[in-house]
């Protein structure tokens, strides 16, 4: 298994630790709520680094495989996934976002194994006029319901009774 492949299983270690981090202060007592607060900024940090540098090096190094193909949005969506999971059960975000998210993560993992499957065929280039839209309006609708979800926060003022 190449570095780059190694940096994306390492995302998907990461994320349960995430969530085992985030808990650790309900599960075992709020004297932990500080480490448990530097350990969820580290493993963040170093799961959104190794999605940067994954690819990165891939590419510069001619490392692209299939595996990494196919593992590396897995290991975006379980992250990802993991991070809002804990913030919907800290009240953190609210549970219709969080399934307007997992919606599309979902979408788009099946609309990229969709895509590999007809890499090949005639069909390829339909399918790519069809995906190329559709993932367009995807992320539109991904950034319109994290604003939407933003601006009700700061108009409700959450954010100033938060203690994480």
């Amino acid at each position: 298994m190449n570095i780059a492949n190694k940096l994306t299983v390492s995302r998907l270690v990461m994320a349960p630790l995430f969530f085992i981090a985030f808990h650790l202060p309900q599960w075992l007592g709020p004297s932990l709520q500080d480490s448990s607060t530097i350990l969820i900024i580290v493993l963040w940090l170093l799961t959104e680094l190794s999605d940067l540098l994954d690819g990165q090096i891939a590419r510069r190094r001619g490392m692209i495989t299939d595996l990494g193909k196919v593992m590396d949005p897995f290991a975006d969506t379980i992250s990802r996934m993991t991070y809002f999971v804990c913030f919907v059960s800290a009240s953190m975000m609210p549970i219709w976002a969080f399934i307007l998210i997992m919606w599309r993560e979902l979408s788009i993992l099946f609309v990229r194994a969709l895509s590999s499957w007809t890499a090949d065929s005639a069909l390829s280039g339909i399918v790519q006029q069809v995906l190329t839209p559709l993932f367009g309006l995807a992320a539109i609708a991904s950034v319109a319901s994290f604003l939407t979800y933003v601006r009700a926060i700061v108009k409700s003022g959450a954010l100033s009774s938060m203690s994480r």
